[in-house]
C-alpha cells in the first residue's frame, strides 16, 4: 500500500460461484473500507486509524472463510 492509491486486499469466491473482495481508499482524515460481492459495493465503512481498517478487513474475511468462501489465487 502507497500514497492514497485504493488497494485490494483480499479476494474469495464461493463455490456458487461468487466473488467478494476488500478495498481500502485511504484517505484524510478517514480511511475507507469497502466490501464488494459481485462487484457491487455491499458496504462501505469509516475508520479513523488503518490497523483498525485492516482488523475490521480481516475480521470480515474470517467470517466469509467460516461460511464456506474460499482465498482466490
Amino acid at each position: 500500500m502507497s500514497g492514497l492509491e485504493p488497494t485490494v486486499l483480499w479476494r474469495l469466491y464461493h463455490a456458487e460461484g461468487r466473488h467478494a473482495r476488500a478495498v481500502l481508499l485511504p484517505g484524510v482524515p478517514q480511511i475507507t473500507l469497502t466490501f464488494f460481492v459481485d462487484n457491487v459495493m455491499d458496504r462501505a465503512e469509516n475508520f479513523d486509524s488503518m490497523d483498525v481498517a485492516l482488523f475490521r478487513s480481516e475480521d470480515v474475511k474470517r467470517t466469509l472463510l467460516s461460511d464456506g468462501w474460499r482465498e482466490d489465487a
